[in-house]
């Protein structure tokens, strides 16, 4: 079943249920999902890999605000981003370890021939799309850093 299918049944189990932060966040990533399906130039369908991506995006922003708020002393407001965060995360594929992306950059280190950080944008280039929704593309970026220096 497709991920824009099990976000809907989601939102009508949550109805039921009166699970409220649970029928937020399903509904926040509903409404991405269909303004993307939308947008100008963009096909009907949204296929899995994208609907990943943005329940990603959505993740990400989540965890930032989370964070600010912490900052700032609102904790009633972090918690609220991080009960959505934790509905987010039920639709993503589990996260690698530091270990399993070293492992997988030094695969496509050598697969690209890379020798020094001039060649760091194609392995860039090929480690986002081969660990987009595994790894975030920021430990991605310093996995390969360290690596080719």
């Amino acid at each position: 079943m497709a991920i824009f299918d099990n976000v809907n049944n989601g939102i009508k189990e949550a109805m039921k249920a009166k699970d409220k932060v649970r029928l937020e966040a399903l509904r926040g990533i509903k409404k991405v999902m269909l303004e993307a399906k939308t947008a100008e130039g963009a096909s009907r369908e949204l296929s899995d890999v994208d609907a990943l991506k943005i329940i990603t995006k959505l993740a990400k922003q989540g965890k930032d605000s989370a964070t600010i708020y912490q900052e700032q002393g609102r904790d009633d407001l972090a918690q609220a981003e991080l009960d959505q965060v934790a509905v987010f995360d039920e639709f993503l594929p589990e996260m690698m370890s530091d270990a399993e992306i070293e492992t997988a950059v030094k695969a496509i280190i050598e697969k690209t021939g890379a020798s020094g950080m001039k060649d760091m944008g194609k392995v860039m280039g090929v480690a986002t799309k081969e660990l987009a929704g595994k790894a975030d593309g920021k430990v991605i970026s310093e996995k390969v850093r360290s690596l080719l220096q």
